[in-house]
């Protein structure tokens, strides 16, 4: 129920930036949950995914893009058309920097976000990652976005730590427009368990594979049968050649029981229960330029 006397506000805070500038880790402080998988790597987001936060006269609709960048095969074709679209329904944007890249990294989008910022559309810059830097280096950094983005407001935050990423929330829910929430107001994503259950596979192979293995390879859910103690989850790993098959699965497959371990622990986690998971390696050689393919695990929507 809203507060009497209070207009409701809602809107869609879109998240943007360069890769591996802590996007998903901004996303997860936020919400308050973990939705977006956070790993060292650059590249570890895919798709566009959103956090839903609700309050008695508020809802924020988040949304985790992935990293810009310039596309080397379809598939990064296809995330780059994600952090595209979150330019243009954006009630607020939040672009991401931090304290390691250029400023002016990537000068088509940052100018794409200037255009936005000058058309009237709100935007924070989130300088991240201030625990990495000098007090004096973070200044000529904010005064640097301030001529780059006159109308931008500026935030330095740590999200590893959660330092100052509360007055980021309150700026965002003062930045609303008016209007009635977009999903009922126990909604946290628009994504099903089992996009979750991949994304924890997938970030495993992510911090257990070196190299450029981790980005060649899909995960799928096959089968998931759910029930009040216990998920049984059936997932195939995807590889783009007949080489990787066996360096996925490792000698007597020690390394493939590691990632299932693993991952089937933070499943538990995540859904409060027990589960049962059982994982295959299959080849979809070149997955990662085939639209057919692209589309059965969903980066295509045409």
């Amino acid at each position: 129920m809203d507060t009497p006397n209070t207009p409701h506000k809602a809107g869609f805070v879109n998240i943007i930036g360069n890769p591996n500038v802590g996007k998903s880790t901004l996303m997860n402080r936020l919400v308050g949950e973990r939705l977006s998988i956070i790993t060292s790597k650059a590249q570890t987001t895919r798709h566009r995914i959103l956090g839903i936060v609700s309050g008695p006269d508020f809802q924020i609709v988040y949304s985790d893009t992935p990293g810009v960048l310039k596309p080397k095969y379809k598939l990064q074709e296809s995330m780059l058309e994600f952090s595209r679209s979150a330019l243009s329904d954006a009630d607020v944007l939040v672009y991401v920097t931090d304290t390691v890249e250029q400023p002016d990294k990537n000068n088509d989008f940052l100018t794409r976000v200037q255009s936005m910022a000058a058309d009237g559309t709100p935007v924070l810059v989130v300088i991240n990652k201030i625990d990495l830097t000098t007090p004096e280096k973070l200044e000529e950094l904010v005064s640097w976005w301030h001529t780059a983005i006159p109308t931008a407001e500026i935030i330095p935050v740590s999200a590893q730590e959660g330092f100052n990423v509360e007055p980021v929330i309150k700026r965002i829910v003062s930045l609303l427009p008016e209007g009635p929430a977009y999903y009922p107001k126990d909604t946290l994503t628009d994504k099903s368990l089992r996009f979750f259950a991949s994304e924890i596979i997938r970030e495993k192979i992510l911090t257990h594979y070196d190299k450029e293995l981790p980005y060649s390879v899909e995960v799928a859910i096959e089968s998931y049968e759910e029930s009040p103690t216990l998920d049984r989850i059936g997932a195939v790993i995807y590889v783009s050649r007949q080489s990787q098959k066996g360096i996925i699965i490792g000698h007597r497959g020690t390394k493939l029981k590691q990632v299932g371990t693993e991952a089937r622990k933070d499943l538990e986690a995540f859904l409060g229960k027990k589960v049962f998971l059982e994982i295959f390696v299959k080849v979809a050689e070149g997955w990662r330029d085939n639209d057919r393919a692209l589309r059965q695990f969903g980066y295509n929507n045409d």
